[in-house]
């Protein structure tokens, strides 16, 4: 008999729809959004942040819900029972990012008894990511689509960093700072350093496999950069356009030329630890070897801006 999959994790349904399990899905999380046809599926859970338009309300939000020992997100009790899944994927990674395990493990529990097998991931390198992949297959019934998934990632990554190697020769390697939400700043940690490095550069302010460090403008000040990616976590260009002087705040703080600084789409990419960072990949080789990557550049030309284009699209609405 094949399972019913509920989906609790943007990734996670996105490594169903890779491993060929996509119409086995019966619900999933409010943030799931890809394939976009995942939008018409029930919501399985819910937020109780209202997501203001700038990162500073956000983040003052979340810190007064965890005060106040609340959850950010809940699970939707009464839709988890009307979906009856017998397979619920979650995660144990961030409890700012989605709902936790805990709270998944306590809902699957009072609606659906014994009768779901509980998958969490929580991936902070690259190869966990794929091995999430992996287990993902093996947990709905694709092991062998979930294995020749992963392989293809990561075959994927290695095809890229070749051409890094061969494209940036004996250059020296520039120094990105990757941002990973603006107010207060947070720079790309877990998987980001190992982008960063496959891509041809130095990631600086973090550690792969760590999360993600805050730094103060003083500190920031400090740092030495050549390339800056900005790409707040569950933003899109419009969000992040629309918060742009969050954007020049930070920028203020940080030595770097105007057009080594870029901006991207941080909901599809970067922070979800799912096949796309693949694409993220290629985007940050675009961005950090522009002459090397044009074709890159133009793959991704929705999803990445330059400086000056930036400004100049949110420039009406600051």
């Amino acid at each position: 008999m094949e399972p019913r999959i509920a989906s609790l994790l943007p990734c996670a349904t996105e490594m169903v729809a890779l491993v060929g399990a996509q119409d086995l899905l019966v619900g999933v999380s409010h943030e799931c959004d890809y394939p976009p046809s995942v939008t018409q599926l029930p919501k399985l859970t819910r937020t109780r942040v209202h997501h203001p338009g700038k990162g500073a309300d956000i983040d003052r939000e979340v810190r007064r819900l965890l005060e106040q020992a609340l959850a950010v997100f809940e699970v939707d009790t009464e839709a988890l029972a009307a979906a009856r899944p017998t397979v619920v994927l979650t995660q144990d990674l961030c409890e700012v990012c989605a709902v936790s395990k805990a709270a998944v493990e306590r809902a699957a529990r009072e609606v659906l008894g014994t009768q779901a097998h509980i998958v969490s991931m929580s991936p902070m390198r690259l190869g966990e990511v794929w091995q999430a992949v992996r287990a993902v297959g093996a947990a709905v019934g694709r092991a062998a689509e979930g294995e020749a998934a992963a392989g293809a990632l990561e075959a994927r990554v290695q095809a890229l960093a070749q051409r890094v190697a061969q494209a940036s020769g004996a250059r020296t390697k520039p120094r990105v700072l990757t941002v990973e939400w603006l107010a207060p700043t947070m720079i790309g940690g877990t998987w980001m350093p190992e982008l960063v490095e496959l891509a041809g550069g130095i990631a600086v302010a973090a550690t792969a496999g760590e999360y993600a460090p805050t730094l103060t403008s003083a500190e920031l000040a400090r740092v030495e950069v050549d390339c800056v990616l900005i790409k707040p976590c569950g933003f899109t260009l419009e969000h992040t356009l629309a918060d742009f002087a969050a954007v020049e705040e930070l920028l203020r703080s940080v030595r770097v030329a105007p057009e080594a600084v870029w901006i991207a789409d941080g909901n599809a990419y970067f922070n979800r630890p799912g096949p796309r960072l693949v694409e993220s990949l290629e985007i940050l080789c675009a961005i950090v070897h522009p002459h090397d990557f044009e074709d890159l550049r133009r793959k991704h030309a929705a999803s990445v801006l330059d400086l000056a284009t930036a400004r100049r699209i949110a420039s009406p609405r600051t």
